[in-house]
């Protein structure tokens, strides 16, 4: 059944406003609810000394996810290994906060506050700075910035090797070349040229590559298996839903759930993640990030991959369907 110019019109009213409404509830919905949801925290001292802090902090339920450490130095080791976001250890001399702004400077910002709401009247804590912020980017906005165009880019490879019908061993070639070049570019950028980046060169071109990669092979896998619309679902998942869930702005446990989970699952907010632990941690804290980075470059790599021979037999049996018989000689 033919699609008459009526009900192209009609489906341009109806599909223009609802991408406007998941647009809206995708980017401004995480954003209007931002708050600590099981946020790592370190409270560090004598049991007797923190137990008045742990109680306060108990009564914010579900806020914080609080881990109990001997002392100071054992605390700061939590913050470099990425265990904690911070950690507030109780001194002879009054409360001491530790913070990393590299981690996410909107939670640095939120413990100071939270922390201090806790504390007497008068009562202000020490804040340590454990990992900072590049000098270049105190705030992380061009940390946050940063990856939506190296998202971009994964998505407008996977949609090129789609569109030009490239398959097989061509195709993941595209697909490798394009990322590791994508990456290197990003890493002389943001490392050398913006100083945003403080970690391993190497590292930090590793991470963007993947990041890259990860998402032009899903979207060409998707395209290969699902053809156009494939390619619809994947600007879905990695751009529309991937980028705002993806907690880069902020942290994942600031999100509403199950936005914060789900971001971590898509190569936007795995990036996110990866890219902060090489650039600032000396990788600590990558291990699952990674993973979920490579799971998608693998599966989206093997299902391009597979489609070379799904084609060529559709083409052969086309080919041998349209072939006309020979006639028999009379």
């Amino acid at each position: 059944m033919s699609v008459t110019p009526t009900r192209r019109a009609v489906a341009v009213l109806v599909l223009v406003p609802l991408v406007v409404a998941l647009a809206l509830w995708a980017f401004a919905w995480p954003a209007a609810r931002l708050a600590p949801r099981e946020l790592p925290l370190g409270v560090a001292g004598p049991a007797a000394a923190t137990a008045p802090l742990e109680q306060s902090l108990a009564r914010h339920e579900g806020a914080f996810e609080v881990h109990r450490y001997a002392d100071a130095e054992a605390a700061r080791r939590a913050i470099e290994e990425r265990e904690v976001y911070g950690a507030v250890v109780v001194t002879p001399r009054g409360p001491e906060l530790l913070t990393a702004t590299a981690a996410s400077p909107a939670v640095a910002q939120l413990l100071r506050e939270a922390v201090g709401g806790q504390l007497p009247a008068g009562v202000e804590p020490k804040v340590t700075d454990v990992v900072k912020a590049p000098a270049d980017d105190p705030r992380g906005a061009v940390f946050a910035a940063g990856l939506l165009p190296l998202a971009i880019a994964g998505a407008a490879a996977g949609a090129l090797v789609t569109l030009f019908g490239l398959r097989g061993p061509r195709a993941a070639a595209a697909l490798v070349g394009a990322a590791a070049l994508a990456g290197l570019t990003g890493a002389a950028l943001a490392h050398s040229w913006l100083g945003v980046l403080t970690g391993s060169w190497w590292a930090e071109a590793g991470v963007l590559s993947l990041t890259v990669l990860s998402i032009g092979a899903a979207m060409a896998g998707l395209g290969a298996l699902l053809g156009p619309r494939g390619l619809g679902l994947g600007g879905l998942l990695m751009i529309l839903i991937g980028n705002p869930f993806s907690g880069i702005g902020s942290a994942p446990q600031l999100l509403p759930e199950p936005a914060g989970l789900l971001g971590q699952w898509l190569p936007p907010g795995a990036a996110g993640t990866a890219l902060r632990s090489v650039a600032f941690f000396d990788g600590n804290g990558a291990g699952g990030a990674l993973l979920v980075l490579a799971l998608w470059a693998a599966a989206g790599l093997a299902a391009v991959l597979a489609a070379r021979g799904g084609t060529a037999e559709a083409r052969e049996q086309g080919r041998t369907t349209a072939r006309p018989e020979p006639e028999l000689a009379r």
